[in-house]
């Protein structure tokens, strides 16, 4: 796997990845936010039916093409430095495997092409920060589920997973900026 310095900072939902991103980008790295979030809270204010409560597939179809396109934004910009995104492609076709959406030939192709760094951070699941809200209907349950597929996602695709310690925010970001 070609290295670059694109990495991928993933996990179940309510893990903490967007605070740690949030602490790496005020280091001056830069972050590149989940787009899922996003779609969700577009597809709410829109009365959509693209929301992972209503019609999954559309919703996942919805999270490829955003995350398609903010990956090749990224490359496009050819950022010399390292960028930090909430969340990969990876994650919406493991979110298709969970929920039994066909996955295409040519889509495994497409996400393929997309390499981000062989090294993937990912954050287990922690009970103590977990909670539930508008965007993020999830029980504890289903997010340690999500971490179990994640990894699994991730491991067949050829990345090499480091997993986050749990702790506060700084220890986390010198434990992702040391293993880089």
């Amino acid at each position: 796997m070609k290295e670059n310095k694109l990495f991928v900072i993933t996990g179940g939902p309510g893990v903490g990845k967007t605070t740690l991103l949030k602490a790496l980008e005020n280091k001056g790295f830069i972050a590149v936010p989940e787009d899922a979030r996003q779609i969700i809270k577009e597809q709410m204010l829109g009365d959509g039916e693209g929301l992972p409560w209503k019609n999954k597939a559309y919703y996942s179809a919805l999270m490829l093409k955003a995350s398609l396109e903010t990956y090749h934004r990224i490359v496009r910009d050819e950022h010399s430095e390292i960028v930090f995104f909430d969340r990969g492609i990876l994650d919406t076709v493991c979110y298709m495997s969970m929920e039994n959406i066909p996955i295409a030939e040519e889509l495994i192709t497409l996400v393929k092409s997309c390499p981000y760094h062989s090294k993937v951070f990912m954050l287990p699941p922690w009970e103590d920060i977990y909670e539930t809200d508008t965007e993020r209907k999830q029980t504890w349950e289903e997010a340690i589920y999500t971490f179990e597929k994640m990894k699994e996602t991730y491991l067949e695709y050829g990345y090499e997973i480091i997993e986050v310690p749990k702790g506060n925010v700084e220890e986390r970001c010198d434990f992702v900026l040391r293993n880089i």
